[in-house]
Formats: structure tokens, C-alpha cells, sequence
């Protein structure tokens, strides 16, 4: 892996209990990372090793403060934990099977989304979660570490981050697979030209 000054390195949290479980997580505390977990956490940490990083921030669920602490550890640096960047919020859907969410509920088919609007009770829809994803990107910009970071967060909030940083709108967003421990390499946006986001 090379540096690229104003790179972001996305990393999803390593295996959790609840993953293990298959149950919806959003935004519930509850999820602590597996032996497998840490054991995928000191992987991104090494894979990640050498390159020139100027911080790292984490959701501040457990799940991935425990995976962006392992990291922190092997390359020396502080975590900061940012609220913008936790799973999406799935109200009453949190801690029942996965299998009981459906498009309806999610905006999502497969690997289409189909309905940016659509919200779980006491959740957030999909326009919500790219909503709060760019805004930590904003924040971000205005913080005194300007190089390349670590963002270690959730699935959901990784592929907006994506697509945000992309300026591909929510609507026009696709779902792929981002497993546990997974490193995505993003380029930081230009927000002088912010105008070519869809807020």
C-alpha cells in the first residue's frame, strides 16, 4: 500500500459477537469484537504499518473503538472517536435477525438501493446516513491533521463515505459487500467544488 497525501484508509470493524449471530447492530453497544475479530484487527494494523498517517477516528460504538485501538497501538497514533461516523441507526430493528429486514424497511434490494427515504422505526433512512457521512467529511477538512487518515467505521457508513467523497449521489448509490477488517483507499474530496455534491 502506498501514501498518497489526503487519503482516507476506511476500515470496517473485525468480527463481532452480534455478526456472529447474525443480528442487526446499528448503533447498540452491545457488539464487542470475536478472538477472530482481533485477530483480523492486528492484520489491518500491519497491512497498514510504514505508511505516513496523520490520525485515526473511529466510530464510537465498541465494536469499532476496540478494532481502531489494536490499530492505534501497532502505528503509534491517538484514536479519536466521532459519533458521525457509527452503523446506521435501525431503531427497533436492532438486535433481531437480519433476515427480518427487507427493502421496505432498509431501501435496499440486493445491491440495488431502491429507496433512499425508506426508515426503520426510531431509525435513520439511507439519505440520513449519507447526510451524516458527508458531514463528518466536511469536519474532517476543518481539522488540523490534513494528511492522509484512518477511518475505522461500519459497512453502511463506508459505502456512503464512499460515495460521497466519490460525489456519486445516494440515489444513484449501489450496496457491494464490505467485510469485516476490510481496507478501502479513498481520496479525500476538494470541498472548494462542493457544489457537485447531492445534499
Amino acid at each position: 500500500m502506498d501514501d498518497t497525501s489526503r487519503t482516507l484508509w476506511l476500515v470496517r470493524h473485525g468480527e463481532s459477537t452480534w455478526n456472529v449471530l447474525g443480528l442487526v447492530q446499528g448503533q447498540m453497544r452491545t457488539p464487542s469484537l470475536t478472538e477472530k475479530g482481533r485477530r483480523q484487527s492486528h492484520d489491518v494494523a500491519e497491512s497498514l504499518r510504514g505508511l505516513a498517517l496523520d490520525a485515526i477516528y473511529a466510530s464510537d460504538l465498541d465494536r469499532a473503538q476496540q478494532t481502531a485501538d489494536i490499530i492505534a497501538r501497532t502505528l503509534g497514533l491517538e484514536v479519536h472517536a466521532h459519533p458521525a461516523l457509527r452503523e446506521r441507526c435501525f431503531g427497533g430493528h436492532e438486535g433481531l435477525q437480519s433476515s427480518a429486514l427487507d427493502p421496505g424497511v432498509t431501501g435496499i434490494d440486493g445491491q440495488r438501493v431502491v429507496d433512499v427515504h425508506a426508515r426503520p422505526e426510531r431509525g435513520e433512512s439511507l439519505h440520513d446516513l449519507y447526510e451524516r457521512s458527508g458531514a463528518f467529511v466536511e469536519w474532517l477538512d476543518t481539522q488540523p491533521r490534513h494528511g492522509a487518515a484512518i477511518v475505522v467505521t461500519h459497512g453502511g457508513t463506508i459505502r456512503t463515505l464512499r460515495a460521497y467523497c466519490a460525489g456519486i449521489p445516494v440515489e444513484e448509490m449501489t450496496w457491494e459487500t464490505v467485510d469485516n477488517a476490510s481496507v478501502w483507499k479513498i481520496p479525500r474530496p476538494d470541498l472548494v467544488s462542493a457544489s457537485r455534491f447531492s445534499r
